[in-house]
């Protein structure tokens, strides 16, 4: 059986970055980062004190040559630097919120996105305030091209300088109209308003007491949860009737802080649905999480008369997914405006 372009190129980006790591003594994230400017500049092979030596200079370029040399889409381009990041992330795992959102459940993403835009394929703005490594709004950004959008832009936000440098190569090398911004997603944001914002939140507490209560979010009596700050957050940079989409856990609504989130979500949006994904998708027991769906007041968004709940048992089911795709579809179409 012949190799696909994502097997090849995935193969040459990941062998150029572990010679680079391995020759520069460096960690494998690092090396990526070079390792991706390099390819943009042509695939020329920057070189400091005669490191990296000739012959690892003419692999390096072997490697680089190959893939510029491949008619690779934008989808394909994505695919090989996932798969070369999940490579990096077995030998030098990062903490559980640095991890890359599965294809899968960006996948979900941009179906649901499609679903409640579709009337408005054209000059959208998608936006990230935990944005990360950038492959959830890559996918999203990437495949609602494939789908006939027009003019999309993305946005995104980190307080992460490595996280960020890995995003702001590979939007380059996707060729992404991105804008990134290395900052507290939590302080005020200089960003055009949003259609959607999204995220997969990073879960954890948010350690400045003084920013935080400024959000309704906010807990008085020890530091706030960061993934209720940044929905609260996100959702104010997006337009009157615009949509957020977040991956929380299932326990969102339970937990020793939820009565503030209630309040949030009753007062300042729509709570439209909560599609619970399946157990298999998370490593860890008690770890589920939920896509959950919010609108922003304002122009003829309402609530909804039902907000959608879902649960889906499998992914790996083709009927369990089209049964999904058929809900929603018909959900949408009797309660979004």
């Amino acid at each position: 059986m012949s190799q696909t372009n994502v097997e090849i190129g995935f193969q040459d980006l990941n062998e150029s970055v572990k010679l680079l790591q391995k020759t520069l003594d460096t960690s494998f994230f690092d090396a990526y980062v070079e390792n991706g400017e390099n390819l943009l500049d042509g695939g020329s092979v920057r070189v400091i004190d005669n490191v990296p030596s000739q012959s690892e200079v003419t692999q390096l370029e072997t490697y680089y040559q190959e893939l510029l040399n491949m008619d690779l889409s934008v989808e394909e381009k994505r695919k090989i630097t996932q798969l070369t990041l999940l490579s990096g992330l077995k030998v030098e795992p990062l903490q559980a919120n640095h991890q890359l959102t599965p294809d899968s459940i960006g996948f979900l993403f941009v179906y649901m996105i499609e679903q409640l835009t579709k009337h408005e394929k054209s000059n959208m703005v998608v936006g990230d305030l935990s944005v990360g490594m950038g492959n959830l709004l890559y996918t999203i950004l990437s495949n609602l091209d494939l789908a006939g959008y027009k003019d999309i832009r993305g946005v995104g936000v980190d307080a992460d300088d490595l996280l960020l440098q890995v995003a702001a190569v590979n939007k380059n090398w996707l060729g992404l109209e991105v804008e990134l911004f290395h900052q507290d997603s939590l302080e005020p944001l200089l960003i055009e308003p949003l259609d959607v914002a999204i995220a997969d939140l990073p879960i954890g507490y948010y350690p400045k007491d003084e920013v935080a209560k400024d959000f309704m979010t906010s807990f008085p009596t020890e530091h706030s949860y960061a993934h209720h700050l940044i929905m609260e957050q996100s959702m104010r940079y997006v337009k009157e009737g615009g949509f957020g989409l977040f991956l929380l856990p299932n326990n969102f609504l339970e937990t020793e802080q939820a009565d503030v989130l209630k309040k949030w979500l009753v007062e300042e949006v729509y709570l439209q649905g909560i599609l619970q994904l399946p157990k298999t998708l998370f490593s860890q027991k008690g770890l589920g999480k939920s896509i959950v769906l919010v609108q922003n007041k304002g122009g003829e968004s309402s609530q909804s008369k039902e907000v959608l709940l879902a649960e889906l048992p499998s992914l790996k089911e083709n009927q369990n997914v089209l049964n999904f795709v058929n809900q929603f579809r018909q959900w949408c179409e009797s309660n979004i405006k």
